[in-house]
């Protein structure tokens, strides 16, 4: 549902519902979640702090996204273009970098989630399938 949202709003218009919904999308919250059952707090404030981190720092990623890919469609004049989507994905990594204080994390991280949001595109624009219907 809120993967829809986002891909409902044309790239490069209305910067502020499309940030909300990759901010929603990247919420982690089930990330969080698995953290926890998987690697269990000692107190219930340990988990809550744990589940704010991760939380936290996915929506923050996905804010970057949604931001940084929205902007540069507009500046760029181009709405449809798979750099915007490089550049959001580049941001991501850059914040996820920021949050673990890693020039390392921040490189890897630009350059691979910057990679990934661009075959994303691609794809998208391409009409790929993720799981094609198998052929009988």
């Amino acid at each position: 549902m809120l993967f829809g949202l986002y891909t409902d709003i044309p790239d490069g218009t209305e910067c502020h519902r499309k940030t909300y919904a990759s901010t929603a999308i990247g919420g982690g919250l089930l990330a969080s979640a698995y953290s926890v059952i998987l690697n269990p707090a000692d107190s219930a404030l340990e988990a809550v702090a744990r589940i704010g981190r991760y939380t936290f720092t996915a929506a923050a990623i996905g804010a970057m996204f949604g931001l940084t890919t929205c902007v540069s469609a507009q500046v760029r004049e181009k709405p449809d273009d798979p750099l915007n989507y490089f550049f959001g994905g580049c941001a991501g990594g850059l914040t996820l970098g920021a949050r673990t204080h890693s020039y390392g994390t921040a490189a890897v991280g630009c350059i691979s989630m910057g990679t990934a949001a661009a075959f994303l595109k691609i794809g998208q624009l391409e009409g790929w399938e993720l799981f094609p219907k198998p052929r009988v």
